[in-house]
Formats: structure tokens, sequence, C-alpha cells
């Protein structure tokens, strides 16, 4: 009875042994498209956005945003009449040139990002995050030297380099944007969170406000043209500048 029952629990074992093999190796596969989107968008990317502000920390020594309501109407509008006219509606376009590897339109556009930041805070801001975009994406092995060497040639701004990360999710691009905004958005919140200063509950209720914006601006986003693409935002520009010399500050500049 002994060899019989070791027999039957070495045969039982067998294919038990061969699934637990499988299971431990399994085949490569590649990182599903959600997962890439939630992964560009997290503030734990090392590309700096958690330390900027984009103005508001200079809006908040104005006494122009001072509480909650304040917080999110300021936000709200900044995705609409900034992002969603400017960076939004070039990555919108970004994307699709980077799967087509339309060098000559990235190119173009990538000059146009460059050309329109409003502040020298701003254009600093654009630079770093992009060249340390770049060097994420490189550290990933994610990017030939050949794109790389053209990146740097065409000075490496946030949104060239997010729009190149965007593009191999394998997403749609309204699906790239939203991830984009939603990206924003959390930074800026905890930027508000931090200066206002603001609870956590206030600050998720403001992400709530703006959750429920971001369809419609990247359903603009992706309207706009070469010719009503803009990055007109004067207030914006000036509260940059005094940003740069403001006496007391939490954010880079």
């Amino acid at each position: 009875m002994a060899r019989i029952a070791t027999a039957n629990t070495a045969t039982c074992m067998a294919p038990i042994a061969s699934m637990t093999t499988e299971a431990s190796t399994p085949e490569p596969a590649g990182t599903p498209a959600l997962l890439q989107l939630i992964w560009l968008a997290s503030p734990a990317l090392p590309i700096g956005g958690f330390s900027y502000s984009e103005g508001l920390e200079a809006a908040i020594d104005h006494g122009w945003v001072h509480d909650e309501h304040s917080a999110a109407v300021w936000l709200v509008d900044q995705l609409h009449l900034t992002q969603s006219r400017g960076d939004m509606a070039v990555i919108a376009q970004m994307v699709p040139a980077w799967r087509a590897l339309d060098y000559r339109r990235l190119e173009d556009l990538s000059q146009w990002v460059h050309a329109t930041r409003e502040s020298a805070e701003l254009r600093l801001q654009s630079e770093q995050m992009g060249r340390s975009m770049l060097e994420w994406l490189r550290n990933q092995d994610a990017i030939d030297s050949e794109t790389i060497a053209c990146c740097n040639r065409w000075v490496p701004t946030y949104p060239l380099m997010m729009a190149l990360a965007l593009s191999r999710s394998g997403a749609s691009v309204s699906q790239c944007l939203q991830a984009y905004a939603f990206g924003w958005a959390e930074n800026m919140v905890q930027a508000a969170i931090k200066s206002v200063p603001l609870g956590q509950n206030a600050g998720q209720r403001i992400l709530t406000q703006l959750a429920q914006h971001i369809a419609s601006a990247v359903s603009h986003a992706m309207q706009v043209t070469d010719d009503t693409r803009q990055a007109f935002s004067p207030m914006l520009a000036i509260l940059s500048a005094q940003h740069e010399t403001q006496y007391s500050r939490l954010f880079r500049s």
C-alpha cells in the first residue's frame, strides 16, 4: 500500500510541479497601455513637476487665491485657458507626429513650445522637466540614440518629451491627453495644498472638480489647429515673472 500511495502521490504531483514552473516563468509581455498612462500621470515620475507652482504661489501671495473655492476656480480656469488651448493642444499634435516619425513636424511644434514660454521661469520649467523626461526614457531603454540626438537638437521641452512617452503607450490621443491633464491637475492641487495651505480632503474636492472638466478640456484641445493654438495668458506670465523674485516661496523659480 505504501508503494501505491507513493506512486499515486508522484503521479498527482507531476502536473502540479509543471504548473508551478509555468506560472513562475510567464512569457514576456509589454506593459498595457492603461498602466503606462497611469505611470506617466503619476507624481512619482522623477521629472520634478512637484517643485513648480506655475504662478499659483504668486497668486496666493497677492491674496487672489486664499481658500479652497478660490484655488478650485483658479485651477479650473488655468486648465481651460492655458493648458487646453496651449500645451494640451500641441501634445495632441505631437503624439501622432511621433508615431509617424514626422521629424519636420515635430521640429516645428517644438520650436513653437520653446518660443511661447512667457517668462524665464516657465521656460526653465519646461526645459528642466523635458530633460528629466528624456533622461527617464533613456534609462528605461525606451528610445534609441537617433531619437535622443533629435530631441537634444530641438531643445527637449516637457510637452515634446511627454508626447514621445505618451506616443509609445498605444493609447488613443484622447486617452493620452486625459493622462497628461490629470497628472498636471494632481501636481497643481498638491501645490495648492502646500501653499494656501489646504487640507488633504479639500485637495481631493478640488481634484474632483478638475477631473470633471478634463473631458471637455481634452475635447477642445483636440479641435485646436495651428492657427488657433495659443499660449496667451498675460496675468499668468506676470505672476510667473513676479514669482522669480518673490521674497518667500516654497516652489522653484
